[in-house]
């Protein structure tokens, strides 16, 4: 499997957990409803299906990597959603995650 599609998973996966977990907050916190809080259950339990699919078979490697771009996606739906201005240490911290995200996942590694 390609990098580019690793990468597209991770950010299929990303959109699946963050906006199940907005969609629960909405639901829940700003009192959405029912509809909000289901959606988010399912958008949550699609997030593990498509974290399945990356190519890498070792369970904590995937979920870790996967962390870093859980990170930087959170801080962008932020922005999208709710208006949340990141500042400098947010942005930083983001990339370093992302860096951690490629080193974990793509480096090379003798088998």
């Amino acid at each position: 499997m390609s990098v580019a599609r690793s990468l597209a998973l991770f950010v299929l996966a990303a959109l699946f957990e963050i906006g199940g977990a907005w969609l629960v907050w909405q639901g829940v916190r700003d009192h959405r409803g029912w509809a909000w809080i289901g959606g988010g259950v399912l958008a949550l339990a699609a997030y593990g299906f498509v974290a399945m699919l990356q190519p890498d078979g070792e369970f904590g490697r995937v979920l870790a990597a996967y962390g870093g771009v859980f990170v930087a996606g959170s801080i962008a739906w932020g922005m999208v959603a709710d208006g949340y201005r990141p500042d400098r240490w947010d942005v930083t911290g983001a990339l370093v995650c992302l860096a951690g995200m490629a080193v974990i996942m793509y480096a090379p590694r003798h088998r």
